[in-house]
């Protein structure tokens, strides 16, 4: 097989490992925002919720840069014509971003108790909207975005922000949303004591009900929505663009990686697996177990979506045939040769930096622990 249809296909997991990387590390973080009002009735009791993640949330977000600087190098065909293309949903998501840091450094500087409510808010917003705006980024990549190029690769995108938030990306980006409340709750139920660690334990009980119901409901809608079909392209291994294939559309296209490949059934049932014993997990009160399984459902939801679209990266729907794929939309073999190597070096060094963390910060967080810490959040 030959070197640049390896990097590739070594680039198409990567970006997975990353995504995926992102929804468990952040939406971590981004569900005990979403549940801080509702988990913490009391000042102290909000105060321990945020110091539950507050030696990791910041460090998590590397998840999140990662992400966008792969798609930047090994994909920048794909990052110029998303982040062009979809300018307000970016800033809507950065601005989010932003406010959110600003959340954990200030909303205890002053004892004014509605001072500390409206960051609880924000941190509320800034955790439930960019949860939101992931799943429904997922759910247009499904149905395709409207894009095209004129005659000299000039990319347009013809869209609009409204069209963004049809039904089917809801549904995603609520399902990605539930997903990141059990990973909270799971953080939380672990990290802190009654009530707090209660009141958690019920949310992510509800959000994995709401999340095996979601995903149910996405897969069957699949079925029933255009997908996309690469009837004829150049070969793989070979420096190219969406000018070297034909694409046609056809109904419930994305089911057929699956018809071909029976084995592929595996990785929707990672999915459901994760959910459902992650749900009798943590009402076993088992919640470093149930966090484990909500990251196993993380992975098979996102490996559902990459092995639906494989070879697909972001389809057309304006001009089906120039789709990207992850045949046509890569870097040079060089870049990807050398983000390779930096890769094998700095992911492993991530994974066991962000572990020695959490092994470092383990135990559990009280009022009395953070009333006697005048460094708390």
């Amino acid at each position: 097989m030959e070197l640049y249809l390896i990097l590739k296909l070594v680039w198409w997991v990567l970006l997975g490992v990353l995504f995926m990387g992102l929804a468990i590390m952040m939406g971590m973080d981004m569900g005990v925002g979403a549940l801080l009002r509702f988990v913490g009735k009391t000042d102290t009791e909000r105060r321990v919720c945020l110091n539950a993640i507050g030696p990791h949330w910041d460090g998590n977000q590397v998840w999140f840069i990662l992400g966008g600087g792969a798609i930047f190098a090994a994909f920048p065909f794909v990052y110029a014509t998303a982040f062009s293309g979809m300018y307000v949903v970016m800033l809507l998501l950065l601005w989010s971003m932003i406010v959110r840091p600003l959340g954990f450094e200030y909303r205890s500087k002053l004892p004014s108790q509605s001072w500390r409510d409206r960051w609880d808010y924000t941190l509320l917003i800034s955790g439930a909207v960019p949860m939101i705006i992931y799943g429904a980024a997922m759910g247009n990549l499904l149905q395709g975005l409207p894009f095209h190029f004129d005659w000299d690769m000039r990319s347009y995108y013809t869209g609009s922000f409204l069209a963004l938030l049809n039904p089917f990306a809801i549904l995603a980006g609520v399902l990605s949303l539930s997903m990141a409340v059990f990973m909270g709750g799971a953080m939380l139920a672990g990290r802190t004591e009654d009530p707090i660690a209660g009141r958690a334990r019920a949310a992510a009980s509800g959000a994995a009900v709401l999340s095996i119901i979601l995903f149910t409901i996405g897969g069957i809608w699949v079925g029933r929505i255009n997908g996309f079909v690469l009837v004829q392209a150049a070969d793989p291994g070979v420096a190219q663009n969406t000018l070297h294939q034909v694409v046609s559309v056809q109904r419930g296209a994305w089911h057929a990686n699956f018809h071909a490949h029976p084995l592929l059934w595996i990785v929707p049932g990672l999915g459901y697996l994760g959910m459902i014993l992650g749900r009798s997990a943590i009402r076993a009160g088992k919640s470093t177990l149930a966090w484990w399984l909500g990251a196993l459902a993380w992975i098979g939801v996102i490996g559902t979506v990459g092995v639906s679209m494989f070879p697909f990266l972001m389809p057309s729907s304006t001009d089906p045939s120039q789709s990207f794929t992850v045949w046509n939309a890569t870097s040079s073999q060089r870049t990807l040769l050398w983000m390779t190597g930096f890769s094998a070096i700095f992911v492993p060094l991530i994974l066991w930096y962000t572990s020695w963390c959490f092994y470092v910060m383990r135990g559990k967080v009280s009022a009395q622990t953070i009333e006697q810490d005048h460094h708390a959040y």
